[in-house]
C-alpha cells in the first residue's frame, strides 16, 4: 500500500520535516495520544550535512524516545573530548563528561543512520510518515492555519486539516514562508557550510577537532563504519574566490589551519560533497501564524562549534510537545506555555554562542580565546557549560 492512501481527512498535528526536531516531537505527541502526519522532502535514509556530533546530553532523550538500543546498534563512536585547534596547530580541549556527567562520553553517529532510527520509531509508534512529499500551502479560516496542502513524489496535492502545525523543515523555514514570515525569507548569505565523509584521517579514536581559521571555522570526528564526518564553514568570498569547489576551498582555506591540515592532508573523500549557505545565526520566529509553531533549527540555528545542534532539536520538540499536551492544543495557551519555557531553555545560551561566534570568526580573536582557556581548566569547564541549559527539566 502506498503511504497516500493511509492518509487521513484530518490530523490533530502535521509536522513537516522528518529530523530529529520533527521526528521526535512526532514520537511524543503521539505517545500523548495525538493523531500526527509526519511529512518529509527525501526518502531515508539519506545523508544530511551536519557535524555528527551528539553531545552526552541528548542520550536520555533517545531513552525517553525508546531508541537507544537501536541508536547503539548504529555503530557509532564514542568521543571523549573535543579539542580546538588554532592556526599553528596548538589546542585546547574539552571534555565530554563535562555534559554528562563523569565518564560520559558524546557520539559520532550519522544522521542518515540517526534520523532513520527516529523515522522508523515515528512510524512504529503510530504517526503516519509520508516521505518524498511537501508542504506547499496552509489552508486558512479566518486568518487561522487549518490545515495544509501537500505534494507527493506524484505531484498528486493532498489537503489535510489539523488543529497545530509545525515547521521542522530546518534553517529553510519552508512551511513559515508561506505565511509570509520575513525572517524566514532567506538573504544575502555571508558563509557556505561544507560536509562530506572521509576514510583515513589521523586523528585519534574518541576525539573531535575544530579548526579555526580566516573567515570560519570546521570540524572532523569518526562516525560509524570507519568514516570521518568533515564539516566546514567558509566565507562566501572566499567560496566564490574558489569557484564554489569544496576540494579547494578544504585545501586552501581550511588547511591554513596546521592541525588540519596535519589530520586530513592524506585522508580520501569517501562521499559527495554537500553544501548549503548559512543566511542566519541565533533565534527565528516561534510562532509565524496562528495554529502554526517552529521547532528545532527553523526555530533557532546554534553554532555548530558548540556541538549542540542536536540537542536543542529534541530538547525544543520535548518542550513543545510538554506546552502541546497541557495545553490540549488551545492556539493561545500554548502559544505561551511553548514561548516562556523555549526562551527559558535556550535564550542565554544563545547569548553566549552569539558573542563566541563573534571570535570564531575572527582569527586573532579565537586564537586568543583558545590561549586564555588553555590556562584554566576551570575556566574552560564553564564557558563551555554555558552554552547549554542551567535548567534540567528540559534535558
Amino acid at each position: 500500500m502506498d503511504a497516500t492512501d493511509k492518509l487521513k481527512s484530518s490530523y490533530d498535528i502535521v509536522i513537516a520535516g522528518g529530523g530529529p526536531a520533527g521526528s521526535s516531537l512526532a514520537i511524543r505527541t503521539a505517545a500523548s495520544g495525538f493523531s500526527v502526519l509526519l511529512v518529509e522532502q527525501k526518502k531515508f535514509p539519506r545523508d544530511k550535512l551536519c557535524g555528527e556530533f551528539i553531545s552526552p546530553e541528548c542520550l536520555p532523550h533517545f531513552d525517553q524516545l525508546g531508541v537507544s538500543d537501536d541508536i547503539q546498534a548504529a555503530g557509532g563512536t564514542a568521543l571523549t573530548e573535543t579539542v580546538f585547534y588554532k592556526r599553528n596547530g596548538k589546542g585546547v580541549a574539552v571534555r565530554s563528561e563535562w555534559f554528562g556527567g563523569k565518564g560520559a562520553t558524546a557520539l559520532g553517529l550519522s544522521r542518515s543512520a540517526m534520523d532513520d532510527v527516529l523515522l522508523s520509531r515515528a512510524s512504529a509508534v503510530g504517526v503516519t510518515v509520508l516521505q518524498e512529499a511537501t508542504v506547499k500551502k496552509l489552508l486558512l479560516e479566518d486568518r487561522r492555519i487549518v490545515g495544509v496542502a501537500i505534494a507527493d513524489k506524484a505531484r498528486n496535492v493532498h489537503e489535510v486539516g489539523a488543529r497545530l502545525v509545525v515547521d521542522a523543515t530546518g534553517r529553510s523555514r519552508s512551511v513559515a514562508r508561506l505565511i509570509g514570515d520575513k525572517r524566514a525569507e532567506p538573504t544575502s548569505a555571508q558563509h557556505v557550510a561544507f560536509k562530506t565523509h572521509l576514510r583515513n584521517a589521523s586523528i585519534a579514536n574518541g576525539v573531535c577537532e575544530i579548526y579555526v581559521y580566516q573567515g570560519g571555522y570546521g570540524g572532523c570526528n569518526r562516525v560509524e563504519n570507519g568514516l570521518y564526518d568533515l564539516c566546514f564553514i567558509a566565507s562566501s568570498r572566499d567560496v566564490k574566490r574558489l569557484g564554489s569547489s569544496a576540494e579547494r576551498v578544504m585545501r586552501e582555506v581550511v588547511f591554513s589551519n596546521d592541525r588540519a591540515a596535519a589530520a586530513l592532508r592524506d585522508a580520501e573523500v569517501a562521499k559527495p560533497w554537500l553544501a548549503v549557505p548559512i543566511e542566519r545565526f541565533g533565534r527565528g520566529k516561534l510562532i509565524p501564524g496562528d495554529g502554526l509553531i517552529t521547532v528545532g533549527d527553523a526555530a533557532a540555528f546554534i553554532d555548530p562549534f558548540t556541538g549542540s545542534g542536536m540537542l536543542m532539536a529534541l530538547q525544543s520538540a520535548k518542550i513543545a510537545a510538554v506546552a502541546i499536551t497541557n495545553s490540549k492544543l488551545s492556539s493561545t495557551l500554548l502559544a505561551r506555555k511553548y514561548t516562556r519555557e523555549y526562551s527559558d531553555a535556550f535564550d542565554h545560551r544563545l547569548k553566549v554562542c552569539s558573542m563566541l561566534r563573534f571570535a570564531a570568526f575572527v582569527p586573532f580573536l579565537a586564537e586568543s580565546t583558545i590561549s586564555i582557556l588553555a590556562k584554566s581548566e576551570n575556566l574552560r569547564e564553564k564557558l563551555a557549560r554555558a552554552t547549554r541549559s542551567t535548567s534540567t527539566q528540559n534535558t
